[in-house]
């Protein structure tokens, strides 16, 4: 049944759409294919429709990709998108040549430093306070990237290995991204506020031959010795006989670097360099268009995280096509995306490389010293293309900021907000108070999955309130009706504009990733995605597409996915720790998030069922709390943690965490005829009033316990 959809404000149209580079690349196709496209909307059908190769042949052509080969047809489109056809096969690219070098005219293979000559500005490095470490121009960027390849090289990675880092958003951290990728070798990143136990969950299954980690780590004006961790890390790849690692380079934060007596299999960057004799010279390995080159994590919900294992040229098309097209990106953008390294958005950071863009990497709190400083950054750098997310946009509009006022935004371009849903209120205040009207605001969303967007802003139609712009060109994506349970072999059913139901991309696209790391990844791979519905993508995700304004809005996650403050993480981890440091106390426990139509952020929340004998307190969840933050991080930490006397499960005794979610965010729920004990419901519905429940602490409804007939002992 569809929903009832206001019509929507328009907030913001380009000023002249026909100067974008995307409404010329959709006049060229129209000459080139005769067509006769004139919308947005126009484009899209082409590019997911029955002539979806003419687009792609037509991208490439436009995109200018530094490589070697050629391809008969981007891709074959009879093959099922669970097969994973081949793209663009026959042609041979590196991901680091392209972001350091552009292609000369007439010749895909030659290389010129058009856009990126060596004295054009690359990279600014902004520590937390607004102290600016360094800048590098492209020269420098490329011969630092040269000296650590050729370090690489000496030392024996070769193509297919796999290099590591635990580090900070630093320029040192990106050098080794690079230098990796220009081998043809796997490249992983954490960030240095994991707890140890969430790197190894990562490390262990990739067997990284080098991990890259920095000394100290700098966040919300406290600086962390991290050596510490360094051992534990090297120590537990060490148990878990990880034959192919051979050291932890340790990269120096400040101008002097900590001392390494005692920290076992450690070098420092300096002396890993200099044993391969100085040299700068760059040589970048071209692979083939699905080889591998990045390795990304999901969130944990089944237990450790999957490897997601991303192509070189999948990814390069894709943020050419983002970057270029939607984004209308060029050698004068100024891009500045606050994200941790542990992030997919750490390639937003890094991708403004590729179109001879400068990227600023800001490393720390964006609240340091205070609220003002980051959007002060904005304006000293001038900015075109700031990305962050509600969460800090919600900080601004509650501490009445008003960047327009504060600081000169007459450079900036776009604002991109992802990581959780944009409130209408916020889009409302960003026109009406905060930024200049002229300011792109481009909600988006995709994912680690993809390393991509599914929705995402575009020049062409005006932005409404609420949602995202629309579609990203090329990728198919449809609407599914959630009520179909699905299985090995079903088929999934189209809904109509206005009706909400399951995310689905229903046709290959290229930056699909090309498999899961690990002996199990093949099925893996095929029961993340392609279980539901039969050879079609599913993603997870409740959305609805405005029937008027195409625009899609996306209604939360269809599975147990938690996401404070835009930070995914898996319920898996917060069991794991439940389990491995609490076995004797804590019987089970359901971790859900909680969001309800007032909040402007999910919520965690924990609840505990302690076993036979055992008692639950104030110092219980203290502990409990504390061994979260110390095993995984502080942005793991539950808000709130309560007991609980019945956890529903299915007749298969699986925990059941969706309805948990729905009903402590204000929903009812009709139980499913699968659950076990469907009257454990009951209990929960009080934590909706989370505020009047604490507001009577230790006067939880147990009324509900003795209602359910279930005793929590059994």
């Amino acid at each position: 049944m569809a929903v009832e959809l206001p019509v929507l404000q328009k907030l913001w149209e380009h000023p002249d759409p026909q100067s974008t580079r995307m409404y010329k690349f959709m006049q060229k196709a129209n000459r080139k294919w005769g067509l006769s496209m004139e919308t947005f909307q126009d484009l899209y059908e082409w590019s997911v429709g029955e002539r979806r190769n003419e687009f792609w042949q037509e991208l490439w052509d436009e995109i200018e990709l530094v490589h070697e080969g050629s391809f008969d047809k981007p891709v074959d489109t009879t093959i099922p998108m669970d097969a994973l056809p081949r793209w663009f096969s026959g042609t041979r690219l590196n991901f680091t040549e392209n972001l350091l070098y552009t292609r000369s005219p007439g010749s895909p293979s030659t290389l010129t430093t058009l856009h990126k000559e060596d004295s054009k500005p690359a990279l600014t490095q902004i520590r937390e306070g607004n102290t600016e470490v360094c800048a590098l121009t492209y020269g420098a960027l490329r011969a630092r990237v040269g000296l650590l390849s050729n370090a690489l090289r000496a030392a024996g990675v070769r193509k297919g290995d796999r290099v590591a880092v635990v580090a900070s958003n630093s320029i040192d951290t990106l050098t080794s991204f690079l230098a990796t990728a220009a081998l043809g070798a796997l490249w992983s990143s954490s960030s240095t506020d994991m707890g140890v136990k969430g790197v190894l969950d990562r490390l262990v299954q990739i067997r990284p031959k080098f991990v890259f980690v920095d000394d100290w780590a700098v966040y919300n004006g406290k600086t962390v010795d991290l050596r510490p961790k360094i051992a534990e890390i090297v120590a537990g790849l060490k148990k878990a006989e990880v034959s192919e690692f051979e050291a932890v380079v340790v990269q120096p934060r400040f101008e002097e670097a900590a001392g390494l007596e005692g920290v076992d299999m450690a070098v420092p960057l300096g002396e890993f360099v200099r044993k391969a004799g100085g040299v700068e010279t760059l040589v970048c390995e071209r692979v083939e268009f699905r080889d591998p080159f990045l390795i990304v994590y999901s969130s944990g919900t089944t237990g450790v995280p999957k490897c997601i294992v991303h192509s070189t040229g999948g990814v390069l098309v894709s943020a050419m096509k983002e970057g270029k097209l939607h984004r209308d990106a060029g050698p004068d953008t100024v891009m500045l995306q606050y994200t941790t390294t542990g992030w997919i958005m750490y390639m937003s950071a890094v991708l403004t490389l590729l179109w001879g863009g400068r990227s600023v990497l800001y490393d720390g709190s964006p609240f340091q010293p205070d609220l003002t400083t980051f959007m002060k950054i904005v304006g000293e750098q001038r900015v075109t293309n700031l990305g962050t997310s509600p969460k800090y946009l919600h900080e601004l509009q509650k501490h009445a900021i008003v960047p327009r006022t504060l600081t000169d935004l007459s450079a900036l371009r776009a604002v991109t907000s992802t990581g959780m849903v944009l409130s209408d209120a916020l889009f409302a205040w960003f026109y009406a108070t905060a930024f200049p009207p002229a300011v792109h605001l481009a909600n988006i969303s995709g994912g680690t999955d993809l390393a991509a967007c599914f929705g995402m802003e575009n020049p062409l139609t005006p932005l409404h309130v609420g949602g995202c712009q629309g579609p990203s060109l090329g990728t198919k994506v449809e609407v599914y009706d959630a009520t179909i349970e699905g299985g090995p072999g079903v088929a999934g059913a189209k809904v109509e504009d206005g009706v909400p139901g399951e995310l689905v991309a229903t046709a290959s696209f290229p930056n699909q990733p090309v498999f899961f790391w690990g002996k199990e990844g093949a099925a893996t791979y095929q029961a993340a995605y392609f279980a539901r519905f039969a050879h079609v993508w599913t993603h997870g995700d409740f959305i609805v597409v405005h029937p008027v304004t195409k625009q899609i809005t996306f209604l939360g996650r269809a599975d147990g996915v938690l996401n404070p403050s835009g930070v995914r993480f898996g319920s898996a981890e917060i069991y794991s720790v439940i389990e491995n440091k609490f076995g004797e106390e804590i019987q089970d426990s359901i971790c859900v998030g909680q969001r309800r139509p007032q909040d402007e952020d999910e919520s965690v929340m924990l609840f505990l069922l302690m076993a036979k004998g055992a008692r639950f307190g104030e110092g219980l969840v203290e502990r409990v709390r504390a061994e979260i933050g110390r095993g995984l991080s502080k942005r793991h930490v539950p808000k709130y943690v309560f007991e609980t006397f019945e956890i529903p499960t299915t007749v298969n005794l699986k925990k059941v965490e969706l309805p948990v979610k729905q009903i402590v965010s204000g929903r009812i729920v009709k139980p499913s005829g699968t659950l076990l004990n469907p009257g454990s419901l009951d209990y929960y519905y009080q934590f909706a009033k989370v505020e009047e429940v604490l507001a009577k602490q230790g006067q939880i409804d147990r009324s509900v316990e003795r209602k359910t007939g279930w005793e929590h002992t059994q």
